[in-house]
């Protein structure tokens, strides 16, 4: 049966926050949006700031992302988003984080059938759609025909309603819906220092990784392994528990 993974997009596969720090500069000048970018190492993300985030961005169809990546106040994010709704096609001018990570995706899809379906919360700006802007991005970094979705609230009822067997996401709160709202394996990418990630991640059974490279080579490897456990949940599982063994 083939694999059905839910990929995030920004701060997973696309570079969102270089791209906002370059329109920050546009609208509060080089010297202050390099200063947002100082953010202190004591100030992570948790779960209830991203939600204070969201509350603060104001944004009346609820999809703005919090700038988690940035030192901003409310008020300067909610500026800097109506600045970004106003330039064309935005959402097509990210890079990717990991060069060639998306075609390889791509590939390893075509090889073992996985059906990918892309999530995101994107706020619509001038020119195309964010679906569609955000669909042709992936087929210029080379995964053609992209099923995508622009979503609002939990990930994991996201996840329960298209019977997503992964979820790959950069960000623990969404990673702790699927988890209370799914039966599918969260994969959180974790690029940030190993002593700032959650203690309930591994707790709650989240699969950690640093890179999506490390994803895939975890994802074809479960996928391909044979045994007589058929849940690819349960493959996962003994795959991360080796890794937690191996490292610690």
């Amino acid at each position: 049966m083939s694999l059905r993974i839910g990929f995030d997009l920004d701060g997973v596969l696309a570079d969102m926050d270089s791209a906002l720090l370059r329109e920050a500069a546009e609208v509060f000048g080089e010297a202050a949006a390099r200063q947002m970018q100082q953010r202190p190492e004591s100030s992570e993300p948790t779960a209830a700031a991203a939600t204070s985030s969201d509350e603060a961005a104001d944004v009346s169809d609820g999809t703005t992302p919090p700038l988690i990546k940035l030192d901003m106040t409310p008020r300067q994010q909610r500026r800097l988003w109506h600045h970004v709704r106003g330039v064309v096609d935005f959402w097509q001018s990210l890079n990717e984080i990991e060069s060639g990570s998306i075609a390889r995706l791509a590939q390893l899809a075509h090889e073992r059938r996985w059906e990918i379906i892309f999530l995101t919360k994107r706020p619509q700006t001038a020119g195309a759609t964010a679906q569609v802007q955000s669909q042709r991005w992936l087929e210029s970094k080379g995964f053609s025909l992209p099923s995508l979705f622009v979503v609002q609230g939990s990930r994991g009822r996201i996840a329960s309603a298209l019977s997503l067997d992964v979820v790959v996401d950069d960000r623990p709160e969404n990673c702790f819906d699927v988890v209370a709202d799914s039966h599918a394996k969260p994969i959180l990418v974790w690029r940030d220092s190993p002593k700032a990630l959650p203690t309930a991640a591994q707790r709650l059974g989240i699969g950690v990784v640093a890179s999506v490279e490390e994803c895939l080579n975890l994802l074809a490897t479960a996928d391909a392994a044979s045994s007589d456990d058929p849940s690819i949940f349960n493959r996962l599982k003994r795959l991360f528990g080796a890794k937690e063994r191996t490292d610690g």
